[in-house]
């Protein structure tokens, strides 16, 4: 079976933290939207290379990438977060190969990837090593 590309609306903070919830209240989305065209089992690995591929900045060795996922909530007007995993640039990491469809990401879903530069990382988890 083919798969065919979806354009992936991505948003990016470098604090940290992922947006808030009411930032994609009303139609409204936050401003620092990336598009990418990729398929369902694009890895977290492979999102953080198109990430860098923008962000120079991004691309230093030990910022960490957490990734969510946002979604319409079913039950009441407005959004929901379900964070999936993170990455870590010149690190492999346990969560490196998960892909969009085994977190069960569906089409028109957004993602929210919180960038932590190096200097201000959360502590590994244990689930990072070094090359």
């Amino acid at each position: 079976m083919q798969t065919c590309p979806l354009l992936l609306r991505v948003f990016t903070t470098n604090n940290g933290r992922h947006h808030r919830m009411d930032e994609f209240a009303r139609g409204n989305v936050p401003s620092s939207e990336l598009q990418i065209y990729t398929w369902m089992d694009a890895t977290l690995k492979e999102l953080t290379s198109l990430v860098k591929e923008v962000y120079p900045e991004a691309r230093k060795k030990g910022t960490h990438f957490n990734f969510a996922i946002v979604f319409p909530d079913l039950k009441r007007p407005g959004y929901r977060v379900k964070e999936i995993g993170s990455t870590m640039s010149g690190r492999k990491g346990t969560e490196d190969s998960m892909t969009l469809q085994s977190q069960k990401f569906q089409i028109g879903d957004y993602l929210d990837i919180a960038i932590t530069p190096p200097n201000r990382a959360p502590p590994p988890s244990g689930r990072m090593r070094p090359y």
